[in-house]
């Protein structure tokens, strides 16, 4: 399988390096499926005679392994190239459904947790991270735009897969488009199958369209001196194995873990929430499930947006000034949920849809940050292992407004003071974050590469 190595994916002359983006976003537009997994938890739930929490356990294992993975497989992807690295996600993404839907026909759980939580978790890693580094190349001038606009495919994957999976339940199990119905496990596990054919499609026309640039390239007209404008952006290089050693990789893990963290909390309580936030003494919500339903679509919509807006802004005014918008502004954001989110419905949205965007921004601002602190050399594998910073929050953020509630009282008659313990907590979380970002300064010398690739050589290309 020599056609996948990166030798054979280094572009000729004259190629146009703004294809490299729709390449990258076809692969996070697939894993970005991830988001959607709501629609058809409940049949999996009455499928399995399992609780919620049990069927929640499917993509806790696959983000898990989204972290684990990228950690363990970041130096194989910098060193293989892109294109190998997509082949192998669509085949352990699409070999997670297969396993997946085989354990649905049996009545088998624990297949739907190796197939995917575990095999398609591996495939979420290796796929997230594999055009990041390709991508900085392409893009030295504008990397974090570059980043932004693939990565916001797996903020917005959910608003193409949420639509189509229940489509396809219909067509599947017509019985369940009927008002308060639920699709058999036989129809989700035919979604099963035609996600594993129709992602792995996508995905490999991702992979045979993505390119390297030539050794020594660089846009038309390029300088590197004129993007070391902030301090932090760095013209030398660091390893992967040296980055973990410097003070500067756990600050921003520590400053992306609390934003995720409190991202998560959202994200996982947001339908429920806006209907407790609103909820009536005599335990009414003036919140309609439907409503609450498309308020879960406006959080991906501002999670995608997001993702390519914040990244993009900070290729003018710096990564780290992006992140002490994240953290330092989502705090005020926070404490304005806590004490003044129940008083208009139109305030929530508007808090919560700004939230979510600085927990989607701070993904898609993460790899050229450490491309500023670290260099193009190994960023891929870099990011990599930032990302466990992504599993963590995984698990805790939900254990922590998860135990909060419960302690509160029941699910179904809480209000917006059950909330107010669990999003204190997140205050607390993103002023840690706050200070980490801020004690961020540039690299020492010791960790820097003797020698850095160049960066500008005598071959450009438009």
């Amino acid at each position: 399988m020599a056609w996948l190595d990166r030798a054979h994916s280094v572009a000729q002359p004259g190629f146009n390096r703004w294809l490299i983006p729709p390449a990258a976003l076809a692969v996070h537009l697939c894993i970005g499926q991830a988001y959607a997994t709501s629609v058809y938890k409940t049949a999996l739930v009455k499928h399995f005679g399992a609780s919620l929490t049990e069927i929640g356990v499917i993509f806790s294992v696959a983000i898990v392994m989204l972290g684990l993975s990228a950690a363990v497989m970041g130096t194989w992807v910098d060193r293989n190239g892109p294109r190998k690295a997509m082949f192998v996600a669509a085949v352990f993404w699409a070999g997670g459904f297969l396993v997946g839907a085989a354990g649905i026909f049996s009545r088998q759980l624990w297949l739907v947790y190796l197939g995917y939580g575990v095999i398609g978790g591996i495939g979420l890693g290796i796929g997230y991270i594999s055009p990041v580094s390709t991508l900085i190349k392409w893009f030295p001038d504008r990397p974090g735009l570059a980043t932004g606009m693939a990565i916001m495919g797996f903020g917005g994957g959910a608003l193409i897969a949420s639509p189509l999976s229940t489509a396809l339940l219909a067509v599947y199990d017509p019985a369940s488009s009927a008002p308060g119905a639920v699709a058999s496990g036989q129809a989700v596990g035919m979604l099963f199958l035609t996600l594993a054919v129709l992602y792995f499609a996508y995905m490999l026309f991702g992979a045979f369209t993505i390119k390297v640039p030539p050794p020594g390239w660089a846009p038309a007209g390029f300088d590197p001196a004129t993007v070391r404008s902030h301090e932090l952006i760095t013209t030398a290089n660091v390893t992967a194995s040296n980055a973990i050693k410097t003070p500067q990789f756990w600050l921003l893990w520590t400053a992306l873990f609390c934003n995720v963290t409190a991202g998560i909390g959202i994200l996982e309580q947001a339908a429920p929430m806006i209907q407790d936030f609103f909820r009536q003494p005599d335990g009414k919500s003036l919140v309609a499930a439907s409503v609450a339903g498309g308020f879960v679509g406006l959080l991906s919509v501002g999670n995608m947006a997001g993702r390519f807006a914040w990244s993009a802004t900070s290729d003018v005014i710096g990564r780290k000034r992006m992140y002490m918008g994240y953290l330092g502004v989502g705090t005020v954001l926070y404490l304005l949920l806590a004490f003044a989110g129940h008083t208009s419905t139109a305030l929530f949205v508007l808090f919560a849809f700004v939230i979510i965007s600085f927990y989607g921004g701070g993904f898609s601002t993460a790899p050229a940050y450490l491309r500023d602190l670290f260099g193009t050399l190994e960023v891929g594998a870099i990011h990599g292992r930032l990302l466990t910073a992504w599993s963590a929050a995984g698990v805790v953020g939900p254990l922590i407004v998860n135990a909060v509630l419960d302690a509160q009282g029941t699910p179904g008659k809480l209000t917006a003071g059950a909330y107010q313990p669990a999003l204190l907590i997140m205050v607390v979380l993103l002023v840690v974050g706050f200070l980490a970002n801020l004690a961020i300064r540039p690299v020492a010398p010791k960790f820097h590469e003797p020698t850095a690739p160049v960066a500008a050589g005598a071959a450009k290309e438009s």
